[in-house]
């Protein structure tokens, strides 16, 4: 284990089984906290039997399919998700000389094996890649007049997407939760703040340490006292009622959460360049000709002022 809690000899602390709303959602999360992350792409996605989005929010005249899946996969690689288009097959415990180890072990379509800390499974299919850690009781059957099929029981996880199984979470399927993707979305990204939470735990953070730790924040939030380290470190100390971690390691926990702090501070000029990068890194997903035709709008409109 190294001082995040994660095990070093894993492939990644992360995988994403599914590509769609809610795994590249949960991923940009799991990424951007810095866990090794990767997702598996490469299965029936809901999103794909629609025509067109229009409820997304955030693309007033709706949004192409192809489109978004561009953007959310973009997004995922750009937080540092690694993006591969491979079927996964199952799912099973790690396991060393004989004996069940902490993590999983995935397996793929395409011949591929790697061990993860954390499975987080996102993908609209049957679940039937999980069987090996739960069995029978994942499942639940429905009849189709004289047919009885078998599908994942969406209420295996909980709410927040725990299930019985240590360090697996699901996303998807989850009910009516994945009926529309910007609700799949949200879903994707709650249940990833619920894995961090955990994982957050077992590093020895307690529960009552500021969870907004992925936002950026201005300048402002930094003025006065609170641009003082000094500060930072009572106030986390006062986050401690009896530390159950040793003073050692709780001063590299409180070092280590303030420069995360500071590391999300951004000027008013950083804040205008990554504006103006983002735009631009919308342009990626445009189509040159109507970037053209609206330029070309956009000069006659400025001829016609003068």
């Amino acid at each position: 284990m190294d001082s995040d809690g994660v095990d070093s000899t894993l492939d990644y602390d992360v995988v994403v089984v599914g590509g769609g709303p809610s795994g590249c959602s949960a991923g940009v999360f799991t990424a951007r906290y810095g866990l090794d992350t990767v997702v598996f792409d490469r299965g029936k996605a809901a999103l794909r039997r629609a025509a067109y989005v229009e409820n997304y929010l955030g693309f007033p005249a709706g949004v192409g399919i192809e489109t978004l899946y561009d953007l959310m996969h973009d997004h995922a690689e750009e937080a540092g998700c690694e993006y591969v288009p491979d079927l996964v097959e199952s799912v099973e415990r790690r396991e060393a000389e004989g004996e069940e180890s902490g993590g999983f072990v995935v397996q793929t379509q395409e011949g591929r094996t790697v061990s993860t800390r954390y499975v987080v499974a996102a993908s609209w299919y049957d679940g039937e890649y999980l069987r090996p850690l739960g069995g029978d009781e994942m499942f639940e059957e429905h009849s189709h007049g004289d047919e009885v099929h078998e599908h994942f029981d969406p209420d295996y996880a909980d709410d927040d997407g725990r299930t019985p199984v240590d360090d697996l979470y699901v996303v998807a399927p989850a009910g009516e939760r994945n009926a529309q993707a910007i609700i799949a979305a949200g879903q994707g990204a709650y249940v990833a703040r619920c894995l961090l939470e955990d994982h957050r735990h077992e590093e020895g953070l307690p529960s009552t340490v500021d969870r907004h730790y992925d936002w950026l924040r201005p300048d402002s939030e930094f003025s006065g006292e609170w641009g003082d380290r000094e500060r930072w470190r009572e106030w986390f100390d006062d986050q401690f009622d009896e530390a159950e971690v040793s003073d050692e390691r709780l001063a590299e926990l409180r070092e280590r959460y303030i420069d995360r702090a500071f590391e999300t501070r951004l000027s008013d000029e950083e804040v205008e360049a990554r504006e103006e990068q983002g735009q631009k890194r919308l342009l990626d997903h445009v189509d040159d000709d109507l970037i053209l035709e609206r330029a070309r709008e956009l000069a006659a409109e400025q001829q016609a002022e003068f």
